[in-house]
């Protein structure tokens, strides 16, 4: 079945016949999670890099949120089977806003990237592969019979 996310969404599955898809990421961070041996996947895609824990309302919508939502991506992982040391990651997205980065005057792309970083590297977890950067959007597929992730971007279709 396809599971179709969209911007503060996530999925996990364990199913082998789903399929985890997210479209249009720019800005924002396409992160998958796999443990080939649990056979267990998910997606979050992640709008911005941080939740003003302050504005307890913004909060609530934490998969907006890469420090917020990347938590709840592994704790829903680890419910149905997966374990840390077994899981891939792969990262997708954190692209410019603006045709030339060097003008892009917020950087929510890059702020995205390092924000994820810090989290996983906090808690002794690598990236196995990533597509980031740029200034072309991007959909990100996972296929959980096989754990393949696919980055489609300017027409071209890469195997990360």
């Amino acid at each position: 079945m396809q599971l179709t996310i969209g911007i503060g969404e996530m999925a996990v599955t364990k199913s082998p016949e789903d399929v985890i898809i997210t479209h249009a990421l720019g800005s924002c961070l396409g992160i998958t999670l796999y443990d080939p041996v649990a056979n267990v996947g998910g997606m979050l895609h992640a709008l911005l890099p941080s939740c003003s824990y302050e504005d307890t309302d913004a909060c609530k919508k934490a998969t907006y949120y890469i420090d917020a939502g990347t938590p709840l991506l592994f704790k829903a992982c680890y419910k149905l089977g997966a374990k840390k040391q077994r899981l891939i990651v792969r990262v997708a997205g954190g692209a410019s806003t603006k045709t030339a980065p060097d003008k892009d005057m917020f950087q929510i792309g890059r702020r995205n990237f390092t924000a994820l970083r810090k989290i996983l590297w906090k808690n002794g977890v690598l990236i196995n592969k990533h597509d980031v950067g740029g200034t072309d959007p991007r959909k990100l597929t996972l296929t959980m019979s096989d754990g393949q992730v696919t980055v489609l971007s300017k027409g071209e279709t890469r195997i990360l």
